[in-house]
C-alpha cells in the first residue's frame, strides 16, 4: 500500500475547522493508505510553552485522534518526540538547505513579524524538521492544508535534491488538498482561517466546547448584509457557515439553499448549532471513555510502528552520506 503521513501540533485547542480540513480527510484516508499520523510535539516547541501543560496537551490529542475516529489497528498513531529519527534526519536535511529557501516561507516571516527578535531559529527551521518527518516514512500522499503547501513544496525539492546528489533514497510526496472544507474560517473574521492560535476565543468552535458555548458562539457568528441564505463568494460571512453545515451533513449545495429559503440568519445559526452538538456529542462521549492504560498502548505501539520504518530510511541516508560510524566503518 502507499503511505501518507500527517500531524498536528499539541497546542492550542484543535477545533473545527482542524477537524473538517484535515482529520476527516484521514479517516477516510486511512482504509486506501498506510497511514501515519503523528503528534507533532517537537514543531510546538518552536514557541515557548508550559511543559507541564504540553505534556498534558500531546497525551489529549493522541486521545482525540481515537475519538474522533483514527483506528490504532489500521493507522500508526504516535509522539514525534519518541522517535529519534525525527531530530537526525532533521539536521541531515538542513546540511542540504539554503538559507534563502527557509526565508522565503510565508508563515516564517508571518511568525517572525510578531515575535520580532525573540523568534528562534526553530522557527526559522521548522520547515526542514516537517521535510524529515515527511521522508522518513517514505510517504507518498500528504493531506495538507493551504497554509503548509509551500512548506510541502520545499520537502519535494529537499527529496529531488537528496536522490540527485546521494542517490535514490526517498519517495518524494504528494500533497493532498481537499477541494472541499480545505479553508474553514473564523467565525468572527471570515476573512481569516479558523486558528488555534486565534486570541477571539468565540471564532473557533474548539472539539471541547460545550453544547452552550457551542450555540453561544454560532449566535455571535458574523454575517454578511442582506437576508438571503445561499453560497455566495461575494458574502464570506454566510457561505463559511452554510460550508461548514454542509460538510457535517453531507447535503449538496441545491438541497441546503433551498431548504433555508425564506429562513433568517437567526435559524440557520441556531440549525447549525444543533447539527454541530449532535456532531461533537459521540467524539466527546468517545473521548471521555479512553483511558490511561488504553492510551499508553496506542502510543507505545505506534512508537514501534514508526521506529521500525524511521529506522531503515535513515540507516539508508546515513550510509549514502558517508555516515557510517565507527563501529560499522569496516563492514
Amino acid at each position: 500500500m502507499k503511505r501518507i503521513f500527517s500531524g498536528i501540533q499539541p497546542s492550542g485547542n484543535l477545533h473545527l475547522g482542524n477537524y473538517l480540513g484535515a482529520i476527516r480527510n484521514w479517516i477516510s484516508l486511512q482504509h486506501e493508505y498506510e497511514s501515519f499520523f503523528c503528534i507533532v510535539d517537537l514543531h510546538a516547541i518552536t514557541v515557548p510553552q508550559e511543559p507541564e501543560i504540553l505534556a498534558k496537551k500531546i497525551r489529549d490529542l493522541a486521545r482525540l485522534y481515537v475519538a474522533i475516529g483514527i483506528d490504532p489497528k489500521v493507522s500508526t498513531i504516535f509522539v514525534q518526540s519518541d522517535v529519534a529519527a525525527h531530530t537526525e534526519l532533521a539536521w541531515i536535511l538542513n546540511c542540504i538547505t539554503r538559507m534563502s529557501e527557509l526565508e522565503r516561507m510565508t508563515q516564517y516571516k508571518d511568525k517572525a513579524k510578531k515575535q520580532r527578535e525573540n523568534v528562534g531559529v526553530g522557527l526559522f527551521d521548522y520547515p526542514a524538521l516537517m521535510a524529515a518527518d515527511i521522508l522518513l516514512y517514505q510517504t507518498d500522499l500528504v493531506p495538507v492544508g493551504h497554509d503548509q503547501k509551500q512548506h510541502l513544496e520545499l520537502t519535494r525539492d529537499l527529496a529531488i535534491r537528496f536522490n540527485r546528489d546521494y542517490g535514490e533514497i526517498f519517495r518524494v510526496p504528494e500533497p493532498f488538498i481537499p477541494k472541499l472544507g480545505a479553508r474553514i474560517m473564523s467565525l468572527q473574521d471570515p476573512l481569516k482561517k479558523m486558528s488555534k492560535s486565534d486570541e477571539e476565543a468565540s471564532g473557533s468552535i474548539n472539539l471541547f466546547d460545550s453544547p452552550e458555548d457551542i450555540s453561544k458562539k454560532f449566535r455571535r457568528a458574523v454575517t454578511d448584509s442582506g437576508t438571503e441564505i445561499r453560497f455566495d463568494d461575494a458574502r464570506p460571512a454566510i457561505t463559511n457557515l452554510l460550508m461548514i453545515y454542509q460538510l457535517l451533513t453531507d447535503k449538496q449545495t441545491e438541497e441546503i439553499e433551498e431548504h433555508f429559503i425564506g429562513k433568517g440568519y437567526a435559524h440557520l445559526k441556531s440549525e447549525l448549532a444543533e447539527v454541530t452538538i449532535e456532531f461533537l456529542k459521540p467524539i466527546q462521549d468517545r473521548l471521555r471513555a479512553i483511558g490511561d492504560d488504553e492510551l499508553d498502548r496506542i502510543l507505545t505501539d505506534g512508537c514501534t510502528r514508526a521506529e521500525s520504518i524511521a529506522a531503515g530510511t535513515l540507516s539508508s541516508v546515513r550510509e549514502r552520506m558517508g555516515l557510517k560510524g565507527v563501529r560499522r566503518a569496516r563492514h
